[in-house]
């Protein structure tokens, strides 16, 4: 697995332009490091402690600062409108925790606030150049829209991109990537 940013991000880095605190609920260690570079505050939620303490090592190894939870999304506790942004990469989860998942990031950011993601849309099964097996788990353009009147679509659409992370992603893969802005 490669240690730059996710392209998406590093491509439309002008729409990270916020006040101070990023909320990361990932695995994605690289993305929310290089966010801290930036001079983000960033907060790192993740169930594995495995993660958190690489999450951890790439920060100290580019001389930046970050913040980590242990937190089971199932189970997390959303504070009210506490973050500025609140970034999703290939966030892949059982249903009922991504309607969880939405509806704590309804709650925790903002007015004005900002959530990117990019997930695999469910015609990546045909791909098969990573991402989940389990069509339940992948994403469509529809599923953002049910977030309904709290957020104003800033980008939304499904695209092949080509993605080269290690030999469980690689080649083309279809996407949804979304940014939100909070009203």
């Amino acid at each position: 697995m490669g240690q730059s940013q996710t392209n998406f991000y590093a491509n439309g880095s002008r729409l990270i332009n916020l006040k101070e605190n990023v909320y990361w609920p990932s695995r994605r260690a690289r993305n929310a490091v290089w966010l801290a570079t930036l001079g983000f505050e960033v907060e790192i939620w993740d169930v594995s402690i495995a993660g958190i303490d690489k999450a951890k090592r790439l920060a100290t190894s580019r001389n930046v600062s970050i913040q980590t939870k242990q937190i089971d999304l199932n189970e997390a506790d959303w504070r009210n409108k506490a973050y500025d942004m609140v970034i999703c990469i290939f966030g892949h989860f059982p249903p009922h925790v991504r309607e969880k998942v939405f509806t704590g990031i309804q709650q925790t950011l903002r007015p004005g606030g900002l959530f990117l993601s990019e997930v695999y849309a469910t015609h990546q099964l045909a791909y098969g150049t990573g991402g989940p097996n389990d069509a339940s788990f992948l994403y469509t353009e529809e599923m953002f829209h049910q977030l309904g009147d709290d957020f104003v679509p800033l980008v939304l659409h499904e695209t092949v991109v080509w993605r080269e992370e290690g030999t469980l992603h690689h080649g083309e893969s279809a996407v949804i990537q979304y940014v939100g802005q909070k009203r």
